[in-house]
């Protein structure tokens, strides 16, 4: 299958600045990526350049195909910054039958789009009356004219509420089994945990991990984590058995190990049958395995 888009030894300088060092990706068709980085990591950077919207110093990037910002990529490619601006004074529907317009396409689309976003019913209202979250689903609703083969988001789901921000993705997914490649930036990384193929992290400009989420954790190596509560009145056996585990306040017992080790050590807790009540098992988050790779680039 040809990547929507590829990225090969892209390098980017402002002055002295490296803002890119050689990263190269590849997004195939009806794939989401999460991009991540601290700030200055280079997100924005690599995103804008994506757009076409400034040149790169060294390397190659297509987009379908195309040069980025190409008449042709442009037709291909969508776009939703974290602050979005419209015109206060038009209603969600004028505002989308506009830029239907300026792409060719019918006006008597925007209803449908607005619908698709959850704004249907507000379609006749003054924009300068929305919320941002509001005006951020009339945004994504833009994005979605065309058709693109390439959605480029950055903090899409500033502003929206947590129902918001569940439709939102479940948008996403709906575009991502069309074909619809989808590069996403964000910091809630709770959110993109769960519902992207795979995690790129961007540190000073450098790619240092790619992969899907399981990849990554097994990278990373991390201890797993071990929440178990003892049944009632079997708390000092469990502690007696377990002396490396921490005993809490609430009267659960909390134990870490290597990923090699927990099948063994969760084999060694179930051996205690009736005197556990109840066992969680926690694997590293994104947020763990994001803070890993950053910090073994020196952030």
């Amino acid at each position: 299958m040809t990547p929507t888009l590829t990225i090969s030894r892209l390098t980017k300088r402002f002055g002295a600045v490296e803002a890119l060092k050689a990263v190269s990706l590849a997004l195939e068709p009806g794939k989401r990526a999460a991009l991540l980085g601290h700030n200055g990591a280079g997100k924005s950077t690599m995103m804008k350049i994506v757009l076409g919207l400034i040149p790169f110093d060294s390397g190659e990037v297509s987009v379908c195909g195309l040069r980025p910002g190409s008449p042709a990529a442009r037709v291909e490619v969508a776009y939703l910054p974290e602050n979005v601006a419209f015109h206060p004074a038009l209603t969600g529907e004028e505002q989308l039958r506009y830029y239907l317009a300026l792409r060719g396409e019918s006006p008597r689309q925007a209803m449908d789009l607005l619908a698709r976003v959850g704004l249907a019913h507000a379609a006749r209202r003054r924009i300068g009356t929305y919320s941002k979250g509001m005006r951020q689903r009339v945004g994504l609703a833009q994005t979605l004219i065309g058709k693109p083969r390439l959605l480029v988001l950055d903090e899409p789901t500033s502003g929206l509420d947590p129902v918001s921000r569940r439709d939102f993705y479940d948008l996403l997914d709906g575009l991502a089994a069309e074909g619809t490649a989808i590069l996403l930036s964000s910091h809630v990384l709770t959110e993109v945990e769960a519902r992207t193929d795979s995690i790129l992290i961007l540190s000073g400009g450098v790619l240092v991990a790619e992969g899907t989420l399981a990849d990554l954790r097994a990278r990373a190596a991390l201890p797993v984590a071990f929440s178990v509560r003892p049944a009632p009145g079997h708390a000092p056996v469990l502690a007696a058995a377990f002396p490396e585990a921490a005993l809490g306040e609430d009267g659960v017992l909390r134990l870490s190990c290597a990923q090699k080790d927990k099948l063994p050590l969760l084999a060694r807790i179930a051996s205690h049958g009736a005197a556990v009540a109840d066992i969680d098992v926690i694997p590293p988050s994104l947020e763990d395995i994001y803070s890993h790779f950053s910090r073994r680039d020196g952030q």
